[in-house]
């Protein structure tokens, strides 16, 4: 494992991490109780319960058959999130054309807190089923649509996201140095799209494009299949142009919309 120098961080407020910390327990959690809570989390039941409270008045979880679970609420704010990313309804269509087209899982993601995030994905006819989802996040170096938003991102974006990066090897293949990834998104940066060779889940192959407005990475669409599937003149031809087509028109639409 190799580990990158680590971000300064300024003043931390105690009681938002715990609120946080308890928002993501209960959301991996069915029905948590306040003393599952406290154990998991290391405070007291009554710090716990102090906590659930105001979430409860701020309606943001309900108490659920002797637990917590989060809100609808949570689902509306999901959609709004969903509503403010440019050209929502494109991107799903150009996903779902990929997956229908290929049989295999199309996906559209996007850079946030230097890791990309998935928007949506779709499932072709004959795709393999990855634990991949809406909202889930995944690792900007071992990842094809994570290569090709950093290889077109502003340079001090980029640096800085490396720079934090702490490089875990996921597979054998995957990049682990810094000096290896430079490497990789400078080819990634000339030839237009990435590639994710079984660096992030053994076995899966991916080719990804970057979608942008001018010099602004919007996020990136690809196409992932099994490595029995995917040969190296398909990963590099049909499929790369089919994930550069769709990247395209989204930003066709982004910059007449």
């Amino acid at each position: 494992m190799t580990k990158s120098p680590k971000k300064r961080t300024g003043r931390r407020i105690q009681s938002v991490e715990i609120a946080f910390n308890i928002l993501d327990a209960v959301r991996k959690n069915d029905q948590i109780t306040v003393t599952e809570l406290a154990d998991e989390l290391s405070h007291s039941k009554s710090t716990i319960h102090s906590h659930l409270q105001t979430l409860e008045e701020q309606e943001i979880i309900v108490r659920y058959d002797g637990g917590y679970r989060l809100s609808l609420h949570v689902l509306d704010m999901a959609n709004d999130v969903r509503d403010q990313v440019a050209n929502y309804d494109v991107i799903v269509d150009e996903v779902d054309e990929l997956a229908a087209e290929t049989g295999e899982i199309a996906q559209f993601g996007l850079e946030e807190h230097g890791k990309v995030s998935y928007l949506y994905k779709a499932m072709g006819n004959q795709a393999v089923e990855t634990a991949s989802r809406a909202g889930g996040k995944q690792p900007m170096y071992s990842t094809s649509l994570g290569k090709a938003i950093l290889a077109f991102l502003p340079s001090d974006r980029r640096d800085a996201i490396v720079s934090d990066t702490t490089f875990e090897s996921k597979t054998p293949k995957t990049i682990t140095n810094p000096n290896s990834l430079d490497e990789e998104l400078d080819t990634i940066a000339e030839r237009g799209y990435a590639i994710d060779d079984e660096e992030n889940i053994e076995g899966l192959r991916c080719v990804a494009a970057p979608v942008r407005n001018g010099k602004t990475v919007l996020g990136a669409i690809s196409i992932t299949g099994p490595a029995s599937r995917i040969t190296d003149d398909y990963l590099h031809g049909e499929l790369a142009d089919s994930v550069q087509r769709a990247a395209n028109v989204i930003e066709l639409n982004t910059k007449f919309s």
